[in-house]
C-alpha cells in the first residue's frame, strides 16, 4: 500500500514539475517534494523517460476512468459533455508537458499510440449511451467528436484556444442532437 501511495505521489509531483520546468525538471527535487528518497523514485522509475511516460499514461488512464464515473452519476448527454470538457483540459495539459514527452527516446508517438485506444474506448461508450437515451443522433460517430476537439487543439496555438475548444464542446453537442 505504501509503495502504491508513493508511486501515485511521485506521479503527481512529477506532472507538476514537468509542466513547470519541462524535461529537465530535477528528479532529486521530485523525490524530495514527493516525500521519498531518490532510491524509492528510481526503484519505481529507473530512468527519466520511464517517469515521463508514467506521468502521461497515468493522466490518460484517469481521463478514461472518468468516463465510467460520469456515466454512473450523470445523465448520458451530461456525462458526454463533462468528459469532453475534461478531454480539452487533458489536451491543454499535454501541450504544456509536450517538451518533456518529446525528450523521450524515439519521441512521443509510441506513447500517444498506446493511449489512443483508451480515449477512443471512453468516448465510444459515452456516445453509445447517449444514443440509446435518444440524446444524440443515431448516425453520429464518436470519432467525429474526438477529431473535432483534437483538431481545434492543433489549430489553436493562441492563448484562447482552450476557451474556444470548450465552446466547441457545446456546439458539437447541440449539432449532434437528433433532427426533429
Amino acid at each position: 500500500m505504501d509503495a502504491q501511495r508513493n508511486r501515485g505521489r511521485i506521479l503527481e509531483v512529477a506532472k507538476e514539475a514537468f509542466t513547470r520546468f519541462g524535461a529537465d525538471a530535477s528528479l532529486d527535487d521530485i523525490a524530495k517534494q514527493s516525500g521519498v528518497g531518490a532510491g524509492t523514485l528510481y526503484r519505481h522509475f529507473p530512468t527519466r523517460d520511464a517517469l515521463v511516460e508514467a506521468v502521461y499514461r497515468n493522466e490518460v488512464e484517469k481521463l478514461a476512468a472518468a468516463a465510467g464515473r460520469f456515466a454512473e452519476t450523470m445523465f448520458p448527454i451530461e456525462a458526454l459533455r463533462t468528459w469532453m470538457l475534461l478531454l480539452v483540459d487533458h489536451i491543454a495539459a499535454k501541450h504544456i508537458i509536450a517538451p518533456a514527452l518529446n525528450s523521450i527516446v524515439g519521441g512521443p508517438s509510441r506513447l500517444y499510440e498506446g493511449s489512443r485506444s483508451l480515449i477512443q474506448g471512453a468516448i465510444d461508450e459515452l456516445v453509445k449511451r447517449a444514443k440509446r437515451s435518444g440524446d444524440l443522433r443515431k448516425d453520429l460517430d464518436a470519432f467525429d467528436l474526438l477529431r473535432a476537439l483534437i483538431g481545434v487543439s492543433h489549430v489553436g496555438s493562441g492563448a484562447d484556444w482552450q476557451q474556444s475548444a470548450r465552446r466547441l464542446v457545446d456546439i458539437l453537442i447541440a449539432g449532434s442532437r437528433p433532427l426533429k
